[in-house]
């Protein structure tokens, strides 16, 4: 797998030499709630709206004395706002509260808090504490099988076991952000980009079009 896990490492370092979280945040806790906002919609978006919120309630305590409709005004165009409303305003009490206003780098403790799991807690960890951790979101999973690194079947955590095994630990935090860009702009779900990508000799899906 080395020779593979090699040349999809030197791809996506050309296409995507500074990979980042495109969601925007400056304190900790935003890149948490703009994580687990992102739940079913798009960074864009998230962005969009967490502009407004983060300006608004500048702080862990504000939000927490939040009023749950005044939040949803503000969420309303990314979805399912009455349920992340409260997420927001629960999480933003229980950092408040249990843990001075700080995001822990403890797993066990993030993935109680409402509306945040597995997937949005590896965001957090490996973008504010540079923990080992990739987070398999629907373009990761997308890409991982057209290319082979987990099978059709496989479910986001045993796509992310596989990805934990086949790339260098110390590569997984750049590794998941690349792989997110790559389905984002170049892997479509409908139409990618198959024609100029570098990878379509080892793609599952571009055999499929033979």
């Amino acid at each position: 797998m080395t020779g593979l896990t090699k040349k999809i490492e030197n791809y996506l370092d050309e296409l995507f030499p500074n990979a980042r979280c495109e969601l925007n945040y400056t304190k900790d806790y935003e890149l948490l709630l703009a994580t687990m906002l992102s739940a079913q919609t798009t960074d864009k978006r998230v962005n969009m709206v967490t502009s407004i919120l983060f300006k608004k309630y500048p702080s862990l305590e504000a939000l927490s004395k939040a009023k749950p409709k005044a939040i949803e005004e503000i969420i309303k165009p990314i979805g399912t706002y009455h349920k992340k409303a409260l997420n927001v305003i629960e999480i933003a009490k229980r950092l408040v509260e249990e843990k001075g206003s700080k995001v822990p780098n403890d797993r066990k403790y993030l993935e109680s808090l409402p509306g945040v799991g597995r997937k949005t807690t590896n965001v957090v960890l490996s973008n504010l504490y540079n923990e080992p951790c990739i987070a398999v979101d629907t373009h990761v999973s997308r890409v991982s099988k057209r290319l082979g690194l987990a099978n059709n079947q496989d479910d986001p955590l045993e796509i992310e076991k596989k990805l934990t095994k086949i790339f260098s630990k110390n590569h997984l935090g750049k590794i998941h952000h690349q792989l997110v860009l790559f389905g984002r702009y170049h892997c479509l779900a409908r139409n990618p980009n198959c024609e100029n990508c570098k990878l379509k000799n080892i793609c599952e899906y571009q055999k499929t079009k033979l």
